[in-house]
């Protein structure tokens, strides 16, 4: 069963404006079925199939001739050498929309994209199904917490209760445990750990110890919503602190780690310049850590952790899958004062704390007065409705965003 997604329409937008359009995001996360869903009648190759791979690779322009436009290529980053073909072809007359890619390996591919269709390329980073898209409602603008977008939600969400909304953090976002496709689920996340090390890991740098890596990832796991630490990483896994920065990198190069930049352009002030750790789907942390129901998860010390990781993971959706690039940050200053959240727009700063709780105060919003370019902002939680705390800032329900 398909599940209507939010980035159909912008798909169809990129089309109409670039050569090429690339999808990017995780090994599962429906990039080839949202293509296809947006073009039935597109000619499709993946490039898991070995023999393909080896004509992309070895012969790229006997594949294209084997493979015409309009052409959907599945995993372009095992033929990177591909794209300058690619870029060839759509020279050869202004027709967009010619060629739709995929790749899981964002920050690997990157390079090789941005040296061979400069200009020609239209970027989507597609992650998991949001609760919106669950929901069947894929209208979601990019979250802001200020008075237009609650009055916008108000009226047009979902109500979830505690166990729903741990229920989704434990099963996770990927649309094959959201399908009826698998109905187990540790089956299901073993067999994606085991095809993410065998495929992706060893085609992004050589590790020779691949179970330390597989710890080394079950490590960060538990530190999701935490301050990145590579000496403490490194010590509990036992490699070198370079090793560490290495393997983090490659975390986030194959979508599974986002990385939360500190805010610290205030000079004034000698800030935290440590990122956040947040894992993209909070099912995979969940198996990781061992975590076997969402009952226990809901009442288990890391509640809160996995709270704001599911937080911080939809408001990221609620941009990517619109085609935009939010400029998100947290802070912390010398005083130890911590904000969760600061999303930027039109020079304003709008403070965001996430809190697991259904009877929020303002007690929790106290750091928001260290702001000068405060905007409106919001204290998003469990509440069933949003509710002005300040003439500033407002309780707004996990289900809004």
């Amino acid at each position: 069963m398909y599940i209507q997604r939010t980035s159909e329409d912008v798909i169809k937008r990129l089309s109409k404006q670039f050569k090429v359009v690339l999808v990017t995001g995780a090994r599962q996360v429906g990039k080839s079925t949202l293509l296809k869903h947006c073009d039935e009648n597109r000619n499709y190759v993946s490039l898991d199939d070995l023999s393909e791979r080896e004509m992309a690779i070895n012969e790229p322009k006997l594949f294209l001739e084997n493979h015409k436009a309009p052409l959907i290529i599945d995993e372009i980053q095992y033929a990177p050498n591909l794209l300058s073909y690619i870029k060839l072809e759509v020279d050869k007359s202004d027709k967009k929309g010619q060629y739709w890619l995929t790749g899981s390996q964002q920050f690997h591919l990157m390079k090789n994209v941005s040296e061979s269709l400069a200009g020609r390329v239209g970027i989507l980073d597609l992650m998991g199904l949001s609760l919106s898209e669950i929901s069947q409602n894929t209208d979601n603008k990019p979250f802001i917490p200020d008075k237009d977008y609650i009055e916008q939600k108000r009226n047009r969400h979902e109500q979830y209760t505690m166990y729903d909304i741990f229920k989704f953090i434990y099963n996770g976002s990927y649309p094959a445990l959201n399908n009826d496709e698998f109905q187990d689920r540790n089956a299901f996340y073993s067999a994606y750990l085991r095809t993410y090390i065998e495929r992706d890991i060893r085609d992004l740098a050589s590790i020779s110890n691949e179970m330390k890596f597989l710890n080394f990832i079950r490590v960060v796991a538990a530190r999701t919503g935490q301050v990145l630490k590579y000496s403490e990483l490194a010590n509990e896994v036992d490699i070198s602190e370079p090793t560490a920065k290495s393997w983090m990198s490659i975390l986030v190069s194959s979508n599974i780690v986002y990385l939360l930049q500190p805010y610290y352009r205030n000079i004034t002030k000698r800030m935290t310049k440590m990122p956040k750790i947040y894992f993209l789907d909070t099912g995979l942390c969940a198996y990781l850590t061992g975590w076997s129901s969402p009952e226990v998860i809901q009442n288990g010390a890391m509640n809160g952790a996995f709270f704001e990781t599911f937080v911080v993971s939809e408001i990221l959706k609620s941009y990517r899958h619109n085609g935009e690039t939010p400029l998100i940050y947290w802070y912390r200053d010398t005083q130890q004062k911590e904000i969760d959240m600061l999303i930027e727009r039109d020079g304003k700063l709008h403070p965001v704390e996430i809190k697991l709780t259904s009877n929020p105060n303002k007690s929790m919003i106290k750091n928001f007065n260290v702001l000068s370019e405060q905007g409106y902002g919001g204290l998003i939680c469990m509440r069933e409705t949003d509710m002005p705390l300040t003439e500033e800032v407002s309780a707004i329900p996990v289900s809004y965003i």
